[in-house]
């Protein structure tokens, strides 16, 4: 049967309880001390401050001739473009890496900061959840100074290799497309900004979507762990002299550690305190997980472990190849681009590797919560991505990308003319 019949003959049925808060049992102590301690260590090794000063002290100048990451994680790692590049434009890939991997984390946490608050008012309305919001306070400060720090380092890096944006952006909203290079357009934008606006007005007063939205925000920040402890562990050896970014992916990871660990208290534990979901209740919290799958079901060879579509790269690849760093010719940064998106290659396989390592993470991660559906259980939507699959899907759009810029390169040589003869 068609899933959007099925969610329509749901909603026909439910409607919405005359009270949407439910009565929760209280807290159990052993759950309460498991809580209290994660707050507490939280607080005794938050990292705001350091990432603060780490923040205000940087200058691109003085970092500029180091890696940032390991060497594995680079932009278009393990692609012709990363085999045939000199020593400096290989530095520069991975210092670029970074600032593509953290503008997403940027996003991601943006909305988060919002959904902390509207599910801690769904969770303050029942006595004995104090600690939780509180929790919840910090964790969301802490969300700012991450924010902070990664906006200033990636600002002024683009702006210092390449005078202009080339992945970051302007500060914005909690509504806007989580996946900052996605499949989408105008229409999938207006309707994913209603979903994220509704959702956080009926999770503001039920207590049950309240603590499900950590369960997507728990896979969510999974798969930042994969990728974000290899960062992290780059500068450890010599944390003292490491490079100004190397000691904010450090300072970020301790936080989301703690975030991750909150994450999976609420969605696991604490949500067994309330009452079993409602028919309606359980299909938006699934209509939530299989949200996450729809932005996590493709891998990128450009930014590994970051699950962007990359056909809506293509305009930042070509730029950075037909920039000073590369110094490409169109023909040459054309068919680098077919090399790197269109082949096999190394990158590519690393990259859907860690895509597959998620899925296998998310599935672990779902396994114990009953509500959930046997599609999002076995991440029906995410198995369908292959390598086979992708190279189609470049093959395709890359095509069109380029019959694209010969169209737009023809109307303003056309318009040229025109303003010529006037």
């Amino acid at each position: 049967m068609d899933k959007n019949h099925q969610v329509a003959q749901v909603v026909e049925k439910e409607t919405l309880p005359e009270s949407v808060v439910s009565k929760a049992q209280p807290i159990n102590q052993p759950l309460q001390r498991r809580l209290e301690i994660n707050y507490r260590r939280n607080q005794k090794q938050d990292q705001t401050e350091l990432l603060d000063q780490a923040g205000q002290a940087f200058n691109y100048h003085d970092c500029s001739d180091s890696y940032w990451n390991p060497e594995a994680f680079s932009l278009l790692y393990g692609t012709p473009l990363w085999h045939q590049a000199s020593e400096h434009q290989r530095l520069v890939l991975n210092q670029l890496y970074w600032v593509a991997y953290y503008s997403q984390i940027i996003s991601a946490e943006i909305a988060t900061i919002f959904f902390n608050q509207t599910s801690a008012a769904g969770l303050y309305a029942h006595d004995g959840f104090r600690t939780i919001c509180d929790m919840l306070d910090l964790e969301s400060s802490q969300e700012r100074a991450h924010i902070s720090a990664f906006r200033r380092v990636a600002e002024q890096t683009e702006q210092a290799l390449l005078g202009k944006r080339l992945f970051s952006y302007p500060m914005r909203g909690p509504f806007s497309e989580t996946m900052i290079f996605a499949d989408t357009n105008q229409l999938k934008r207006w309707w994913k900004q209603l979903q994220l606006q509704a959702f956080g007005l009926i999770s503001a007063c039920n207590s049950f979507l309240a603590c499900q939205y950590f369960t997507v925000r728990g896979l969510r920040t999974l798969n930042g762990k994969l990728v974000q402890h290899q960062l992290s562990r780059f500068c450890q050896s010599d944390q003292e002299n490491a490079p100004i970014p190397s000691k904010i992916s450090f300072y970020h990871f301790m936080d989301e550690s703690f975030h991750f660990n909150s994450s999976t208290l609420l969605s696991h534990d604490v949500i067994r305190c309330l009452p079993k979901p409602t028919r309606f209740e359980a299909l938006v919290a699934n209509l939530g997980i299989r949200g996450c799958q729809q932005d996590h079901q493709r891998f990128s060879v450009a930014v590994n472990g970051i699950f962007w579509h990359d056909p809506a790269l293509y305009p930042q690849v070509y730029e950075l190849l037909r920039s000073h760093i590369f110094s490409m010719d169109d023909a040459d940064a054309k068919a680098m681009m077919q090399a790197c998106f269109t082949q096999e290659s190394e990158g590519l396989h690393r990259s859907y590797r860690t895509h597959q390592e998620a899925m296998m993470s998310y599935q672990v991660y779902l396994e114990p919560l009953d509500y959930v559906w046997s599609s999002n259980r076995t991440m029906a939507i995410m198995h369908k991505a292959s390598i086979d699959k992708y190279l189609r899907t470049q093959q395709q759009a890359l095509s069109g990308f380029f019959q694209d810029m010969i169209l737009a390169e023809f109307g303003n040589n056309e318009a040229s003319n025109g303003n010529t003869h006037q």
